[in-house]
């Protein structure tokens, strides 16, 4: 078996698993629900073809080769078409979206998929501030605002904020300046003490998924794994036996 991709908690949470025979099994990480396996080497994911059937590749860069790597040039853009012909002839919107305690990262997606696009991020909280006619433009509004708020926002941020709230003095600062058409407020059911330890593990019970990072208890430790480092890893079923750091709390 092998791990060829996962679901973020934008569209429902899951673990892509393929066979030797290459069908495709999607375990999904419902909270509560037990992972047992261990990971073995990694090399590239592959792909999955047009009858949903996963074709393996043993390149062994991770989670993909070049041959099997593909590169949205629209996260590029900052208004000027990276593609040889402009086709986001969509409303998209552009937002400022908050991860606890105080990072605020400026982005753009097509309108329809706004809601989705913030949970698959796992954002805290986010506000909509333009709805525009066209990517090009979201973009250039995009590219202005991140000269003063960040555009990305990186795993361990990310993991700092599942034990965290949103400092709202300083969110409301943010959006001061802008005329919100519409607030969020996402819960991810993540009710966490201290912040968990990062790890790459496929074994535990699930806690819970925040954008691409699973929350798995183990052992008496919470640990936060960020999917995408899964990708790629054979696996064999049973639990890991390696061992893995604990929270000063498991001695407790």
């Amino acid at each position: 078996m092998q791990l060829v991709g996962y679901h973020s908690s934008g569209n429902g949470s899951a673990l892509v698993v393929s066979d030797a025979d290459g069908e495709l099994d999607h375990r999904p990480l419902e909270a509560g629900e037990d992972l047992a396996y261990s990971l073995g080497d990694r090399h590239c994911a592959g792909t999955i073809d047009e009858e949903g059937t996963h074709v393996a590749c043993d390149q062994p860069s991770a989670p993909y080769c070049e041959y099997h790597t593909s590169t949205w040039v629209c996260a590029r853009c900052t208004g000027t078409c990276l593609k040889d012909e402009m086709d986001c002839y969509e409303e998209h919107a552009v937002y400022i979206a908050a991860f606890a305690p105080d990072t605020f990262k400026v982005g753009v997606t097509k309108h329809r998929r706004l809601e989705t696009r913030l949970r698959e991020q796992g954002a805290d909280r986010a506000a909509h501030i333009h709805t525009v006619s066209n990517g090009r433009i979201a973009r250039e509004i995009e590219a202005e605002i991140a000269q003063r708020l960040v555009d990305r926002v990186r795993t361990p941020a990310k993991v700092a904020s599942l034990a965290a709230t949103v400092d709202e003095a300083a969110w409301a600062d943010v959006l001061a300046e802008f005329d919100v058409l519409e607030r969020f407020d996402f819960d991810y059911g993540i009710d966490l003490e201290a912040r968990p330890v990062r790890e790459t593990i496929a074994s535990g019970t699930v806690v819970g998924v925040k954008g691409r990072l699973v929350v798995l208890a183990n052992g008496g430790t919470t640990y936060a794994v960020d999917m995408r480092d899964l990708v790629g890893h054979d696996l064999k079923e049973g639990p890991s036996n390696r061992d893995l750091q604990s929270s000063l709390g498991s001695f407790g």
